[in-house]
């Protein structure tokens, strides 16, 4: 059945106010238009992000909406103008974009386009600002252009990267946002040379990535620091070698990190967002030589407080989004580096669910427990 040019109802998870339950509803998803797809979304995969706008406690809250932005799928059909994709691609929505048009998509050394960089507090289609979601006649609000909670779905085709057909969805969905965020972050930006060390804070699945990507440049020692204790066994299996509680330590992290290797670790990744845990990350690099990166997103009042003499004494601080990875240009890579088995996914898939099973996910996030949830569309 052709459904090119038509309105589609399908089954979508609606969040009508913050912190309430999704409810799984009828709606109703119109065609693409001006450089747009539609995307039937076949895996989608819950990340913490999704978690803290629907808690809505930091932000604008803006509901009703459908969240969702770790996802695989096939287009359905394309808007006009759109000639890279085509029905039957399959694809990673992404929740930031690269319109090959602006000076971040034509310098080598960005990946933050103008047009598509992520927008949180945008719910409708950059185009004409209108929502493609309804619901009796009544729109809902997209989220970071993804809104992958839903059967199908209407993206700017700048945030959709077209992948191997012959990748299983249900395991590189989890590519299009936080694994990649962490690999890239140490492949891409601290970029560790073979038999160094790195020091990863936070061992979350962004964090785990980061070690991964450690494991995959050859680092001889990749040390975790984590406050859940809980973490550190399974952290393992990313080729953490040794891990570290600061609440096990009467001084500074930073302090216990440069005495465990002689001055410092070579690479730094700091996956948690909090700023005591930033400026551990980067007092813990040995200078001369060290880099510390940054990830994880800040408080919004937070300061970054350390001593001009650490930047002078040739240590160097960076900070990265989505791993420097520009979505359509680079992700497809990242996809082969997992065809050929240098990249570990199965991993971090901690949990499966049915859709219909969808707040349970939300669920072992809030308990901490495991990495991703794999949610199967259509059940």
């Amino acid at each position: 059945m052709n459904t090119a040019g038509q309105v589609i109802r399908c089954k979508a998870a609606v969040a009508w106010e913050a912190g309430k339950p999704l409810v799984i509803e009828e709606v109703d998803v119109a065609p693409p238009q001006k450089d747009e797809v539609r995307l039937k979304i076949l895996y989608t995969s819950l990340c913490h992000t999704d978690v803290y706008f629907w808690e809505a406690k930091g932000q604008t809250p803006l509901f009703p909406r459908i969240f969702g932005h770790e996802a695989g799928g096939i287009v359905e059909s394309v808007g006009e103008g759109v000639t890279d994709l085509q029905p039957g691609d399959h694809v990673l929505p992404v929740f930031t974009g690269e319109c090959q048009q602006c000076r971040h998509c034509k310098s080598s050394e960005s990946n933050m386009c103008d047009l598509l960089r992520i927008n949180t507090d945008r719910g409708v289609m950059i185009s004409d600002g209108q929502s493609r979601f309804s619901k009796d006649g009544k729109p809902i609000y997209h989220f970071v252009g993804t809104s992958t909670f839903s059967e199908y779905t209407v993206c700017h085709s700048g945030c959709v990267t077209k992948i191997d057909p012959q990748a299983p969805l249900d395991k590189v969905c989890v590519l299009s946002c936080g694994i990649s965020t962490g690999l890239g972050a140490t492949l891409n930006v601290a970029k560790p040379t073979k038999g160094s060390t790195v020091a990863i804070f936070g061992l979350g699945a962004v964090g785990l990535a980061a070690a991964e990507g450690a494991r995959i440049a050859g680092a001889s020692r990749i040390i975790g620091i984590d406050l859940n204790a809980a973490r550190f066994e399974n952290a393992k299996k990313f080729g953490v070698t040794e891990c570290v509680n600061p609440k096990d330590h009467d001084k500074p992290v930073q302090e216990v990190i440069v005495a465990m290797t002689d001055g410092g670790v070579d690479r730094s990744v700091e996956c948690t967002g909090n700023i005591n845990a930033m400026i551990s990350a980067f007092e813990c690099v040995h200078d001369g030589w060290g880099v510390a990166v940054l990830v994880g997103v800040p408080n919004k009042d937070d300061a970054f407080k350390t001593h001009p003499m650490n930047l002078l004494n040739e240590r160097t601080l960076k900070g990265t989004f989505f791993g420097n990875y520009k979505p359509k240009t680079d992700l497809p890579s990242v996809v082969a580096k997992y065809m050929n088995k240098e990249l570990e996914l199965e991993k971090f898939i901690t949990h499966q669910l049915p859709f219909s099973e969808i707040n349970k996910a939300f669920d072992y996030m809030l308990k901490g427990e495991g990495l991703r949830c794999m949610i199967t569309m259509g059940h």
